[in-house]
């Protein structure tokens, strides 16, 4: 997918949006008023987005709530580790995330990833070695900045083995793991079915938001963190 940024300067309490191309372009531009009135609509059915994510108008991804069975291919070695992709009703998401890590253990690692200055070059930081416990603690403090900013993402990780929870720009949970099953219980638990035709917003066209102070939330959390 391309990004096309809507980089004007903004007042720091005003979104940035940033629009990402799916497949096709849209055949036709929605006039103020109906685009205004499509940004605004953060409810599908019994699915309510996040602030930091809208699909495109023309609606190519009809968010809903679900899981699939997923895999990331290593590009370098070939090796295949299984993957499951979830969208969660934001009512739920924060707390859906912070049960997932759990089964990573007493402590863990934590990458945080921004692209508020740019989406082609991101920002990485990362901190080995936290108590699972302190930094379930620490998050809940900056739940604003990971549920509802478009620009940043979360990745919690076992600090041995193959076992990582993203809660992404999209607000999609991803784990990899080469067991799913205790994830896929976790899932289940909190009603969510599994449906491995479900498409994602990430998959079709759609905008992410950010604000100012989502920018200066994220630069308190690494410094809390001492990611680097």
């Amino acid at each position: 997918m391309s990004f096309l940024e809507q980089r004007r300067p903004t007042p720091t309490n005003s979104p940035l949006l940033r629009a990402v191309t799916g497949p096709r372009e849209p055949a036709v531009t929605p006039d103020r008023a109906t685009m205004d009135a499509h940004l605004a609509r953060s409810r599908y059915g019994r699915f309510t987005l996040t602030e930091a994510v809208r699909p495109g108008w023309q609606l190519d991804v009809v968010p809903q709530a679900g899981f699939r069975h997923d895999a990331y291919i290593d590009p370098s070695s070939g090796a295949r580790i299984p993957a499951l992709i979830a969208a969660v009703s934001s009512e739920d998401l924060f707390a859906t995330f912070l049960e997932l890590i759990e089964p990573l253990g007493d402590s863990c690692d934590v990458i945080l990833e921004s692209s508020h200055e740019s989406a082609t070059d991101r920002q990485e930081l990362s901190r080995e070695g936290i108590e699972r416990l302190v930094l379930e603690s620490m998050l809940w403090e900056y739940e604003d900045l990971l549920l509802n900013d478009g620009c940043a993402s979360i990745a919690v990780l076992h600090p041995e083995l193959s076992l990582e929870v993203q809660l992404d720009e999209h607000k999609l949970l991803v784990i990899y793991a080469q067991s799913r099953q205790p994830f896929e219980r976790i899932l289940r638990g909190r009603g969510l079915e599994r449906n491995d035709r479900i498409r994602f917003i990430s998959q079709g066209e759609h905008l992410h938001t950010s604000h100012g102070r989502h920018t200066r939330q994220f630069e308190q959390l690494a410094t809390r963190l001492g990611a680097c």
